[in-house]
């Protein structure tokens, strides 16, 4: 019951973080002004990733831990749709953000950022859904 909900609360705190950054942050980086962006986009960087790396860490581990310890009433397509989802947010993060914010660590380019900012829903949807499909496990588990 512990990964359960170590796994829920570092799933919550991503699928939180993840609309915070795609309705607040991504949006204002057009706002920053192309002189700025790069050291803006630098310090956001150099910020963001030790706030983000544990929490998703945490989450793909748990997940994965679960596989293997789930607590008993729990459903295991459930257990492993949460792992592939949290799968899929590492997978987004690798494959779609990295490379954009790689772009836009150069200067602000509209076009990068716009890709980023369609890109991010993929990883602020999946988080969404995991947070429903721990809550669920949760109620399984009680």
């Amino acid at each position: 019951m512990t990964v359960l909900i170590v796994c829920a609360a570092s799933t919550w705190f991503m699928a939180g973080l993840g609309w915070l950054v795609q309705v607040v942050q991504y949006p204002l980086f057009a706002s920053v002004g192309a002189e700025s962006f790069p050291e803006y986009h630098r310090r956001h960087s150099s910020r963001i990733t030790p706030v983000v790396f544990p929490a998703m860490a945490i989450e793909l581990v748990s997940s994965g831990l679960l596989l293997f310890s789930r607590p008993a009433g729990t459903s295991l397509a459930l257990v492993a749709l949460g792992f592939a989802l949290a799968l899929s947010t590492w997978l987004a993060t690798a494959l779609l953000a990295v490379p954009r914010h790689a772009e836009l660590g150069a200067g602000f380019d509209a076009v990068a950022h716009k890709r980023l900012v369609r890109s991010s829903w993929v990883r602020t949807l999946a988080w969404s859904a995991h947070g429903v499909v721990v809550a669920v496990l949760l109620a399984q588990a009680a």
